[in-house]
């Protein structure tokens, strides 16, 4: 029972750290509709910049932290800027393939600058954080991915519902051609999306750096479990992003626990195959109905 509960505390720290990734995503998806196929080199890019700005420049933990977000949420708009907005209007496949572009340029820079080597970050965390109950023992870097899961899906929620800016981002999600004629700026949603979706990868690679080191291969291949996340529950669904993710880390957990470690890797593309052969839109995901 006691490895049972371990595991269960293990899957839901990792769940809530894929759903947090998750959220980039979709929310990227919501407003343009464009799959980003570079979103493991976004994280990489969060997690080496915190690394550079902490370790090697050695700023105050906090400080780097803080600037490692405003920097990423400045690329996320340089980068709309020079790369997406001059395809908008052009067919959906070449923006897709731009995204694709840009994840292999970006890995080629950070493999140019940091190596293939592993990096740790300086120890920062405290240990009072870490969490004991009875034989079950929760790490310090689990509990701040728990904390800061659950802080930023509030915060998003408060944004979607209630900033005007993040109902122009649901209007733009909803009926583009309505939200323009309504006079919203649709091309600074996009830039703006592009931007949350810099800053939420930096934070999910920041976490996972703590978690299992800093490498640009193993960050980029940890992007492409985003999409069992988001197809699970659903392309256009933050509430599905989230349930998505911490049920791939509680399969993902009790896999490698009970049955193995190497099938543990291979759980969340089976789970795309199914989902993809059964519900296509995932759990949560709206059922488009074109008529001809």
């Amino acid at each position: 029972m006691e490895f049972f509960l371990q595991l269960l505390v293990n899957g839901l720290s990792l769940g809530f750290l894929y759903a947090l990734s998750a959220l980039g995503f979709v929310m990227i998806f919501k407003s343009s509709s464009v799959l980003n196929l570079a979103h493991g080199e976004l994280l990489a890019i969060g997690a080496f910049m915190f690394l550079a700005l902490s370790a090697w420049a050695n700023l105050p933990i906090v400080l780097a932290f803080a600037l490692t977000l405003a920097g990423t949420f400045a690329l996320g708009f340089v980068v709309e800027r020079l790369f997406l907005r001059p395809l908008i209007g052009e067919s959906l496949i070449e923006v897709i393939m731009l995204t694709l572009g840009l994840g292999i340029m970006f890995k080629g820079l950070l493999l140019f600058i940091f190596g293939g080597d592993i990096h740790d970050y300086p120890k920062f965390l405290p240990e009072g954080l870490s969490l004991q109950l009875g034989a079950i023992q929760i790490p310090s870097v689990n509990v701040a991915s728990f904390i800061i899961g659950i802080v930023f899906v509030i915060l998003f929620g408060f944004f979607f519902k209630y900033s005007s800016q993040g109902i122009y981002m649901r209007s733009v999600a909803d009926n583009q051609p309505a939200a323009l004629s309504l006079g919203v700026h649709v091309r600074r949603v996009f830039a703006l999306s592009w931007a949350i979706a810099f800053i939420v990868a930096a934070m999910s690679g920041i976490i996972l750096g703590i978690i299992n080191g800093i490498n640009v291969h193993e960050l980029s291949a940890i992007g492409l479990k985003v999409f069992p996340v988001v197809i699970l529950g659903g392309l256009d669904s933050i509430g599905g992003a989230i349930l998505g993710g911490v049920i791939i880390g509680l399969l993902e957990t009790f896999t490698g626990g009970y049955i193995s470690t190497s099938l543990r890797e291979v759980i969340p593309y089976i789970v795309l195959i199914l989902i993809l052969m059964v519900r296509p839109y995932g759990l949560f995901g709206l059922v488009e109905i074109e008529r001809v």
